[in-house]
């Protein structure tokens, strides 16, 4: 079974034994992640500068997977060495923060999940636990204005009114407390230490110290965060691998009231919301969740990658939405700190459609029945429903060479007072028969291809 088909299986699992957070303003805070509805989630490190999958070509026990398709040193100790000392090549001198959030922005984008540390272990924040980080001196960037990348992003994604989640991977893999040497297992046999945690409790200690601390750092000296995005689900305690997230959450909150905490695939009250990797749930999901999807074929930029189109990308985020959830778009930044233009390109294009439409999208619920034909597994055009406090909205992605139909019909039992079609507001002729509406679109409408239909229904008899 693949990687991502276990975290499918896993992650899903997940959904009837979500927990409702405890603390009113963690409570409060999935309300207000659950409006926001889109996000970024970038992967910047050190590996972008060869176009290669991020961290996880260091483990053996994913060398499967992680190294297929690339002309690897073959030995792998060699190999680690190399990409270890990458930090000593790593150079954006094309990075601009404000840049990114001006695209983001314009993407109708609403937050920001950036890696500020991923399994490799390279910071992108000048963390004071470790060396190995972009403001070391051995780092030839650590001499630029813009060294610290994370303060600088994140500064520029608050100016701008967007929200912050900080990504962080509970193991690392250059840390001698994880993979640590001299140990029973051979270091980077697989992506778990390298020892008996229950045999070597103070070596575990150690990491777990650590680790606070460099959380707590993202927390203090880089907030308000609105979330930590905690990757690496193997840290668990399940999985003899407790870094006590309790205690931590209880000194992070603290600082930061309502500091919401995704661990991920891990379960329990610190998971305060479900993260699907590349895929969307079959169904709707009434619990906070969000759906990890790359713009290209992967979350690290790739010199020979290709992207999704924004008709495909407003497909995507409609069927997210009427399911209940938030679409975390990934882009890889390139190794010079720019993120590619053919994906820019694609989320502009997604976000052109949003500033018409975005009513349908922001601060909306699924809305039963939630997603109709192929959506919801059977034959038939893919519909979808959201609402709000005002009015119900109803979404129908038009697919490459799709002809819509003059009349849009659905299913509907209320009676309804008005529709109108979202971009122009303008109210269209219905009619509505035995819990069957059809609505007349305007010729013009049809004409121009649009990336999909957003309707608006007023409830309530004529």
């Amino acid at each position: 079974m693949k990687k991502k088909q276990r975290e499918d299986i896993l992650q899903h699992s997940h959904e009837s034994a979500y927990i409702l957070p405890k603390e009113k303003a963690v409570a409060e805070k999935t309300e207000w992640f659950r409006d926001q509805k889109l996000g970024l989630i970038v992967h910047f490190g050190i590996y972008s500068q060869l176009g290669m999958c991020e961290s996880w070509p260091l483990s053996d026990g994913d060398a499967d997977w992680a190294r297929k398709g690339y002309d690897w040193e073959p030995d792998s100790t060699a190999f680690r060495r190399q990409y270890f000392n990458l930090n000593k090549s790593f150079n954006p001198l094309r990075f601009n923060a404000d840049e990114w959030a001006a695209q983001a922005q314009d993407a109708g984008m609403r937050y920001l999940i950036f890696t500020t540390k991923h399994h490799d272990g390279f910071c992108l924040y000048d963390t004071h636990e470790t060396a190995y980080k972009v403001t070391s001196p051995d780092c030839p960037f650590h001499i630029n204005k813009n060294a610290d990348i994370t303060k600088m992003l994140f500064d520029a994604f608050r100016a701008r009114g967007l929200g912050i989640a900080a990504y962080f991977s509970k193991p690392d893999w250059n840390c001698p407390w994880y993979w640590a040497p001299d140990c029973e297992r051979p270091v980077a046999f697989s992506r778990n230490p390298t020892y008996n945690v229950e045999e070597k409790p103070e070596l575990w200690e150690s990491y777990v110290h650590f680790t606070h601390k460099q959380m707590m750092e993202l927390v203090t000296k880089y907030g308000p965060l609105d979330t930590l995005w905690l990757d690496g689900g193997q840290v668990c305690p399940e999985n003899g691998q407790d870094i006590r997230m309790g205690e931590f959450a209880e000194k992070a909150r603290k600082v930061t009231p309502g500091l919401l905490i995704a661990d991920r695939t891990v379960g329990g009250e610190f998971e305060n919301y479900l993260t699907p990797e590349q895929t969307i749930p079959n169904h709707y999901m009434p619990v906070p969740w969000e759906s990890c999807v790359t713009i290209g074929n992967g979350f690290a930029y790739s010199y020979e990658d290709t992207y999704k189109s924004p008709r495909a990308l407003v497909k995507i985020l409609l069927e997210v939405v009427a399911k209940g959830g938030n679409l975390a778009l990934g882009i890889g930044a390139q190794g010079d700190g720019r993120l590619p233009k053919g994906a820019i390109q694609s989320a502009r294009g997604l976000g052109q459609w949003l500033k018409k439409n975005g009513r349908a999208i922001y601060h909306t619920r699924g809305c039963a029945p939630y997603v109709l034909g192929q959506w919801a597994g059977k034959r038939g055009v893919s519909l979808g429903f959201t609402k709000n406090e005002d009015s119900v909205f109803v979404l129908r992605p038009v697919a490459e060479g799709d002809t819509l139909q003059k009349p849009l019909v659905f299913p509907w039992e209320n009676p309804i007072q008005e529709i109108m079609l979202v971009e122009t507001a303008q109210a269209l002729p219905f009619t509505q028969n035995e819990g069957v509406v059809s609505v007349s679109l305007p010729e013009a409408f049809i004409k121009g291809h649009p990336y999909a239909v957003a309707l608006e229904m007023k409830e309530g008899s004529k």
